[in-house]
């Protein structure tokens, strides 16, 4: 059994040489592969969910020595 992809389509305007640009730095040939890259990225950028879920969990582990690690000047 063959599974349809569920996506929903659209007819758009885009820039093409803004589409071009995309597919260029994504190394992707199709338009379609290239919004998607753009929608995927855009979401991404601004999901900080995963670094909000860190709140309240410490995250500097015992005994770290920020002087120690950093370059000296």
């Amino acid at each position: 059994m063959k599974v349809r992809n569920t996506a929903d389509r659209t007819n758009i305007v885009l820039d093409p040489k803004l589409v071009a640009r995309v597919k260029r730095l994504a190394g992707v040939k199709t338009t379609r592969e290239a919004v998607h890259i753009a929608l995927d990225h855009y979401v991404r950028s601004r999901d900080h969910s995963t670094v909000l879920a860190l709140r309240g969990t410490g995250g500097v582990a015992p005994g770290y020595d920020p002087k120690a690690v950093s370059p000296r000047r």
